[in-house]
């Protein structure tokens, strides 16, 4: 079991930067791949970024390459989510989920847990 926690959301105004943090307990933490998805009320949840169990391998959505970096701290069991060159369109709930098995990265039909979500809002 991996129980994850969201933290760093909040208001920005259209070209600044947040960083998101997700911190996790539970089952070993450096041997999950960990994704970064949001929502947007009416919509399905979408992909944002995710790396692999060691941060040797990393995808992005087209929408944010470029802009979002993501990176893992093992030793503090947390995965970050930097945004940079935020944009109106950017602002979700943003969510981190765990998967046991790393396949494309980008599906949540991979992941085995998620968190509770933390807001951004990106003011235009």
């Amino acid at each position: 079991q991996v129980q994850l926690v969201e933290s760093g959301g909040g208001l920005v105004q259209a070209g600044g930067s947040l960083r998101l943090s997700c911190a996790a307990s539970g089952r070993t933490f450096s041997s999950i791949a960990v994704g970064w998805f949001r929502q947007v009320p009416g919509k399905e949840r979408e992909f944002v970024a995710a790396i692999s169990w060691n941060g040797g391998r990393t995808v992005y959505a087209d929408s944010v390459k470029g802009r979002f970096t993501i990176s893992r701290d093992n030793a503090k069991n947390t995965v970050y989510l930097q945004m940079n060159s935020l944009k109106a369109e950017d602002t979700a709930v943003y969510y981190c989920a765990a998967a046991k098995t790393w396949l494309s990265g980008s599906s949540r039909y991979e992941y085995d847990y998620w968190g509770q979500g933390t807001q951004v809002t990106v003011s235009s």
